[in-house]
């Protein structure tokens, strides 16, 4: 599969320019964007900011997956209006895909090459339709991958994204947030355990702080592309620790000033972070 470190052109929803909640945060980004010259482009159609889950999953430079955006927490009736379409989007910007008729979110597709983490939250969204067996099977084929790694669903979080939880460092490595794993003994045994079964060795992110903020889970939801790693701050007293973690997780990035950080409160208040509102390709 394309990875995040692969990418190298980033789309956002155009609410992000148009809605004034939005617009200081986003000429920050931007102007981030430019000066490491990632290209971007702005999605219409789009009904929230929230790009990541409603765009498609690139498999291969050509290969676009489109599955139903569907979501639970958007089946009340005052939430409809917004539903993003995903094939008007891409339809917007030209994009052919291959239509899926599985419910997934994007912001619960963590790739990396062979392999893809969801959260279990997958399973009873296509219960009606897929058996177990039949919907990993289905996902393999679909994503072009040999292991579908199905984390446990912290309930906590009504989502059900894997990317506030786990993100590649490498092959073998995940950066993953002590913040799920704080409240449930039992929870967090059966992450680790899913994670050594699949031999991912788990690195967390620990923050030595007198009160820890509610928002440092956001730290993982971070941009990636091939050449910058955008990295969420809050200005909270985490913010300086999760920068140096996360330069210690990926060295490269560090040593070519290739990572950056962007102050996020405009838009965590909304229930995501960077990697929410992006939706990034290799072109």
């Amino acid at each position: 599969m394309i990875i995040d470190a692969q990418t190298n052109y980033v789309y956002f929803s155009e609410l992000l320019q148009t809605e004034p909640a939005y617009k200081a945060f986003c000429d920050r980004l931007t102007s981030i964007l430019d000066k490491h010259k990632i290209g971007y482009e702005f999605l219409k159609e789009t009904n929230d900011i929230w790009c990541r889950d409603y765009m498609p999953v690139q498999v291969t430079e050509n290969k676009f997956i489109e599955y139903r955006y569907d979501p639970d927490y958007l089946q009340e009736k005052k939430y409809r209006k917004r539903k993003t379409y995903p094939d008007l989007v891409s339809e917007s910007i030209g994009l052919k895909t291959i239509k899926s008729d599985l419910i997934l979110d994007g912001g619960n597709v963590i790739k990396w090459g062979n392999k893809v983490i969801l959260t279990d939250k997958i399973i009873p969204e296509n219960a009606a339709k897929y058996r177990k067996s039949e919907l990993l099977h289905k996902l393999e084929l679909l994503f072009e991958v040999d292991s579908i790694i199905l984390i446990p669903w912290f309930r906590g979080e009504m989502f059900g994204h894997a990317d506030g939880m786990i993100r590649f460092i490498d092959d073998s490595q995940v950066l993953i947030d002590g913040y799920y794993l704080k409240s449930e003994s039992e929870f967090k045994n059966k992450f680790y355990k899913v994670l050594k079964y699949n031999k991912l060795s788990p690195i967390e992110l620990v923050f030595n702080v007198q009160k820890q903020s509610n928002k440092n889970w956001g730290y993982l939801n971070f941009l990636q592309t091939n050449e910058l790693l955008l990295l969420p701050q809050f200005g909270i007293e985490e913010d300086q620790q999760a920068l140096e973690q996360i330069k210690r997780a990926f060295p490269d990035y560090a040593a070519k000033g290739q990572i950056e950080t962007l102050n996020c409160n405009d838009i965590i208040r909304d229930g995501g972070v960077l990697n929410c509102i992006s939706w990034n390709i290799k072109r």
